[in-house]
């Protein structure tokens, strides 16, 4: 039986929960031997962050004001920002939640790309705004000139995903930034900047540059992918002061966050050795990832981020169930009139293993 966990993977959120759930259904699915399906980072998080868990617990009781004031002051220097053009949440899904609230409200709507990552869109229409689906470019990119052709005078937000997903592109960092500073004079720009610290250069294609200029931009940024953070929850925005706090009303902000992931983000942040070994996992285990998808004559979409696109041969979510029959979880897409599977980047025996399941039905 095929349909069931198609069902369950066109869900937002993949959690262990949810593949129990399935496998009490289907007892002939092995146990799961590669989590490809979340785009977590699995080498982390670090053994300063872990160890910074363990100290954090004999006081975690106590609510870590001091932690957190002093994680935003560590954000907000190195970003040459003000305090209080930081806020931080338990992960970056409350900031897009207040945003979806707030810039909905009043109706109108909100434009983003299609595919894009859609816990912001899917929401506002619930809130009361449409949500215009601004089809990808030729070569899978977000359109910008056709987003922006597309900004009326009833536009709340546009929300741009850089690099996207699940897509794995990413845009112009130049052509980027003309766009923001145009499209910010007519509404509010939110990119959403999750996959930025597995580019070569995660400082020269930040957008934050332009909330620095005064823009009407957010940027929003997660400890849950590099950093290895996915379950301990840290994320944040960079805004304007007036825009982060209208925004602060509609979620508790580093209240959410718990004592021992304060402490551990706080000595993760920055982290540069352990970033780059992480960044250095991660490209290995991809370029192996390509070398099977070459060999077994598939085409994908070179990615910016820790996962991949690549269209298969038979309806997608078929082939979810025939992975997942075999151990390996990934997700399905369609889009472009093709089926697609994405893939995240794992260990390189969660990548093997991968490989040994594609093999079978390819």
């Amino acid at each position: 039986m095929i349909a069931k966990p198609a069902t369950l993977f066109k869900r937002k959120s993949i959690s262990d929960e949810m593949f129990d759930e399935f496998a009490a259904e289907e007892p002939a699915i092995p146990k799961l031997k590669a989590r490809l399906f979340a785009n977590e980072n699995p080498f982390g998080p670090s053994s300063k962050a872990k160890k910074a868990i363990k100290e954090a617990l004999p006081t975690s009781y106590q609510y870590a004001f001091a932690t957190a004031r002093e994680l935003q002051g560590n954000i907000a220097a190195f970003e040459s920002v003000q305090k209080e053009q930081v806020m931080m949440s338990a992960g970056s899904s409350p900031l897009l939640l207040a945003a979806a609230m707030h810039y909905s409200k009043s109706g109108g709507n909100i434009i983003s790309g299609d595919p894009s990552y859609e816990d912001l869109p899917d929401r506002v229409e619930g809130f009361g705004a449409k949500w215009i689906k601004v089809p990808l470019t030729s070569d899978y990119k977000l359109d910008l000139d056709a987003m922006e052709e597309r900004v009326d005078e009833k536009t709340s937000l546009v929300y741009i995903v850089n690099p996207n997903n699940p897509t794995g592109t990413v845009l112009d960092t130049a052509k980027l930034k003309a766009f923001v500073e145009r499209v910010s004079k007519k509404t509010t720009v939110f990119i959403d900047e999750a996959y930025i610290d597995y580019m070569e250069d995660p400082r020269s294609a930040t957008l934050i540059d332009c909330v620095k200029k005064g823009q009407n931009v957010i940027v929003a940024r997660t400890f849950s992918k590099l950093y290895g953070f996915a379950g301990l929850r840290v994320g944040y925005i960079v805004g304007q002061p007036e825009t982060v706090k209208i925004l602060s009303d509609y979620t508790n902000g580093s209240g959410s966050i718990s004592a021992t992931s304060l402490k551990a983000a706080l000595v993760s942040y920055n982290d540069t050795d352990f970033l780059q070994q992480a960044l250095k996992k991660t490209i290995t285990s991809k370029e192996y990832l390509y070398s099977v998808l070459t060999k077994e004559g598939y085409t994908y979409i070179p990615s910016s981020t820790n996962f991949v696109m690549f269209p298969v041969n038979m309806d997608a979510d078929r082939f979810v169930g025939e992975m997942m029959k075999r151990g390996v979880g990934v997700r399905p897409w369609k889009f472009s009139n093709k089926n697609w599977c994405r893939v995240s980047i794992g260990k390189m025996n969660e990548m093997q293993a991968f490989a040994e399941a594609f093999k079978e039905i390819s």
